[in-house]
């Protein structure tokens, strides 16, 4: 009955989004039939989206990098030359595949490519060093490695003996992916397994740990469908994507993107200026960031800022960290009311969504569930909380994923999927998010959530950024650590820091150490580590 309504579900959100977005148009017969024997070749799976979007606008430009552009047509023929010799070298539906590149056209190819031969596609954090890469390597059992050339020196150290081929477009000879496209074979027919997409977790308070999603995609079709109708996505927009697409967050609006036919436009390393100017030149309808990214964006120079013509864009969608209520408030005065902010995780796929009246209204919030998504806060005994009251949050949809490659998983309760953090519910329904269950301070028996006192320090005009944490304490147990970052010139004390919260908060929520540092350390993605 669950799949039935998922089904059913999935047929009505979906039929409503792609006709309000233009994706279903009158299509000549020529291109239904290629549609069709893209369909056919590739199956029922994610894999199968550039096929159709390329059978659909061969013509139209897919992947805008730093260096180049491709088309649609191009990139699925490139995927698809490196995917028959991929398969011609033995890689086939027992094999693991592991892709390790920065955003550009490359990881598209190398991702489909590897997609297209059944084997597991594992996508890998550039952040790695060569013993992280190297865990991995072994916990993921990977027989091939595709990755960027600046990565040489890590997948050495890493101890990787499998093949490894660099995907950058300037590189050519033996060990490229070019070299294997030369060779010009076909893309091969999708058997009758396809491989599980394979995406690490952040790793913000361990090692990271492999999320696996098999390759059906109807329970995402109704989260998916209000998400963009939230945001107004249509097809052929232009899209900006910040985020790592190696990240959940990153390769979702990837997918997206391609089932719309939009342009994606890439970048391979942030910078703020950069990105104000591939908005102009790409005239970019859509960017998608995360927090970080957004308040770099505010750091450039008002009269900067101003140089570029901006009037394209308009929604800029953040996720995969917490969206402060002063950033956020701050971003829409300087950019306009733009600013959407969808919350979820690697295990739960995106759960809700707040919109710019929900971040005025009800600053902190991370908005209500999107079509198909259930969520509940319960508490310790698996019990729902009334409103207002702080629980784990637990959400169900078809876009969860809670099992872990290497064995475990999230903890599950009636379908439900636990997200790892704390949380509350207004009486309008909206979900606020309080911290982590794991990171929950007890400072003389009084509990304290970190994130409120973070977001706290950030209202103060001289911080720029904080974090709270707790350490051992003799007299209570823990005690609050503050780590502040200052705005450029700006001047405070640990005393004027400790004065501006306890005017604020209860006595026990004052930091009683600030420690004053440059940056706080954080993932590709943003998220700070919460290790120190």
């Amino acid at each position: 009955m669950r799949r039935t309504g998922q089904l059913v579900e999935a047929g009505r959100a979906g039929a409503g989004i792609a006709w309000d977005s233009g994706l279903i148009r009158p299509l000549a017969p020529t291109t239904l039939g290629r549609m069709a024997s893209a369909g056919l070749r590739h199956g029922p799976a994610a894999s199968a989206l550039l096929g159709l979007a390329a059978a659909r606008w061969p013509s139209r430009t897919c992947i805008i990098d730093d260096d180049t552009s491709l088309t649609f047509s191009q990139v699925y023929v490139r995927a698809g030359r490196l995917a028959g010799a991929l398969r011609a070298r033995g890689v086939s539906r027992d094999s693991r595949v592991g892709v390790m590149c920065r955003n550009h056209c490359g990881f598209v190819i190398a991702s489909f490519a590897s997609m297209w031969t059944d084997a597991d596609l594992v996508l890998l954090n550039t952040d790695f060093g060569g013993a992280q890469l190297g865990g991995v390597v072994a916990s993921e059992e990977l027989d091939v490695l595709i990755f960027d050339s600046e990565f040489s020196g890590v997948v050495a150290a890493s101890g990787f003996t499998g093949l490894a081929l660099i995907a950058d477009a300037d590189a050519t000879g033996p060990g490229s992916t070019s070299e294997l496209e030369e060779e010009r074979r076909s893309a091969p027919r999708g058997g009758g397994r396809h491989g599980r997409l394979v995406i690490l977790t952040s790793g913000t308070t361990g090692a990271p740990k492999g999320s696996k999603r098999e390759p059906e995609a109807v329970g995402a079709i109704a989260p998916i469908s209000s998400l963009l109708r939230s945001i107004g996505l249509h097809s052929g927009d232009t899209v900006l994507i910040l985020p790592p697409l190696f990240h959940g967050f990153g390769l979702a609006y990837l997918l997206m993107a391609l089932t719309f036919g939009c342009p994606v436009a890439v970048v391979r390393r942030f910078d703020a200026s950069d990105v104000l100017q591939r908005v102009e030149r790409d005239r970019v309808n859509v960017l998608f960031s995360v927090p970080v990214m957004l308040s770099r964006l505010l750091d450039v120079p008002p009269d900067e800022r101003a140089r570029f013509d901006l009037s394209t864009l308009r929604a800029v969608q953040s996720g995969a960290a917490p969206l402060s209520a002063d950033l956020a408030s701050r971003f829409m005065d300087e950019f306009g009311d733009v600013l959407h902010d969808v919350y979820g995780s690697t295990e739960t796929g995106w759960s809700t969504i707040a919109n710019p009246d929900d971040l005025r209204r009800a600053p902190g919030t991370v908005g209500r569930p999107l079509r198909g998504v259930s969520v509940r806060i319960l508490d310790g005994d698996d019990e729902p909380v009334g409103q207002g009251e702080v629980g784990v949050v637990f959400v169900d949809s078809g876009m969860t994923a809670p099992d872990y490659t290497n064995g475990g998983g999230k903890r599950v309760v009636d379908a439900h999927v636990s997200t790892g953090d704390l949380g509350h519910l207004d009486e309008s329904g909206r979900l606020f998010i309080d911290g982590r269950d794991d990171d929950m301070i007890v400072s003389g028996g009084e509990n304290v959530f970190p994130s409120e006192v973070e977001n706290l320090l950030e209202s103060q005009p001289a911080i720029r950024e904080a974090y709270v944490l707790g350490v051992a304490d003799d007299e209570f147990g823990q005690r609050l650590r503050a780590f502040v970052v200052l705005d450029v010139g700006a001047e405070l004390t640990s005393a004027d820091v400790r004065a501006f919260v306890r005017d604020r908060l209860a006595r026990y929520k004052v930091p009683r150490d600030v420690e004053f540092v440059e940056a706080l350390e954080r993932t590709v993605t943003g998220k700070v580590k919460r290790v120190r």
